[in-house]
């Protein structure tokens, strides 16, 4: 962690590791559709795309199947096995094969904390795509696409979502929240683990992994207080297997409100009586739905600065990612 000045997200972020995202490159407006079109989506490019480095890449292009093109289709079993053109019954799935397994070594080596696909995608699509069964009838919304099937089996802890779920404002916070604790981690082993900086970071990620999931908050714990006991690349592995799945578990309001007690628990007694009841209002206005997160959460950092509690100051919950995304306005 460095600059103390610097927000608190911001301290354990590296210029040099950009939060780098993987992106359907139609989704950034460039043309390389089927029919040569594309699907811009402006709050992927003018909003997202202002804190994060894009790794762009349209599989069907590149793999080779011409632009403009015949539409492909997931046809048979549960996640759509084959690959086919559609009205043609070609089979493209061992062209997609052979092009997927190279592609995504090569974009994942290149540190990738995260991937936004394509919705309804046969290669990118990564929830409830259509798949046509062998013999016909109804298509069943099971399928995943080709591509990004490929991604996800490579690195399973990678944060993925779809474009149209970036809508939905718990979803997009989530996802962009994992994408930003992704990066964090992928700094931290960039400068190098040690049994300190170890301790530092889950430390200051508590209260984060405590409105995600609450098992495996309770089990990082003794993870970090083995060294010694267990070896340290041992602990490292098992650490970031329970951190990077955590963080890609949602919080729900429940948890939110159990971190923002544990939080005022903290301040409690250096609060006057009157910042008591302030805090506890806003807290059941939260609860309740009658406000979003963001209030108790800048109530809580002004009364950090006011009270200069720097443990709760140095929390990543209160702030985990740039402000000017406002992801919290709306939770």
């Amino acid at each position: 962690m460095s600059d103390e000045t610097l927000p608190v997200w911001q301290r354990w972020h590296d210029e040099q590791e950009p939060v780098r995202v993987g992106v359907s490159a139609c989704l950034l407006g460039a043309e390389v559709r089927f029919d040569g079109g594309h699907k811009r989506d402006r709050y992927v490019t003018d909003v997202l795309g202002a804190h994060v480095e894009w790794r762009p890449v349209c599989p069907e292009l590149e793999a080779g199947l011409g632009l403009p093109r015949p539409a492909i289709q997931l046809v048979g079993g549960d996640r759509g096995d084959r690959l086919v053109v559609r009205g043609e019954d070609r089979d493209v799935t061992e062209q997609m094969t052979s092009y997927a397994g190279p592609r995504v070594a090569e974009l994942l080596e290149a540190g990738l904390d995260g991937f936004v696909f394509k919705k309804d995608s046969p290669s990118c699509g990564v929830f409830r795509g259509r798949v046509r069964a062998e013999k016909g009838g109804m298509p069943v919304r099971t399928g995943v696409g080709h591509f990004s099937r490929v991604v996800m089996d490579n690195r399973p802890e990678l944060p993925v979502e779809e474009e149209g779920r970036l809508h939905d404002p718990y979803l997009r916070e989530s996802f962009i929240e994992a994408l930003f604790c992704h990066n964090r981690w992928r700094v931290l082993v960039a400068r190098g683990l040690t049994r300190r900086a170890l301790v530092e970071f889950h430390e200051a990620h508590k209260m984060l992994l405590l409105a995600h999931d609450v098992a495996r908050y309770r089990a990082l714990g003794p993870i970090v207080g083995s060294f010694g006991r267990v070896p340290d690349d041992e602990v490292y592995r098992d650490y970031a297997a329970h951190f990077l799945a955590a963080i890609r578990r949602p919080a729900s309001v429940g948890r939110h409100v159990n971190v923002l007690e544990h939080l005022f628990g903290h301040l409690k007694n250096a609060l006057t009586p009157r910042e008591k009841k302030e805090i506890g209002l806003a807290i059941d206005d939260f609860r309740s739905g009658r406000i979003p997160l963001v209030v108790p959460i800048a109530l809580l950092r002004f009364l950090v600065t006011s009270h200069e509690a720097d443990y709760v100051g140095g929390q990543l919950y209160l702030e985990p990612h740039p402000r000017e995304m406002m992801l919290r306005n709306h939770c």
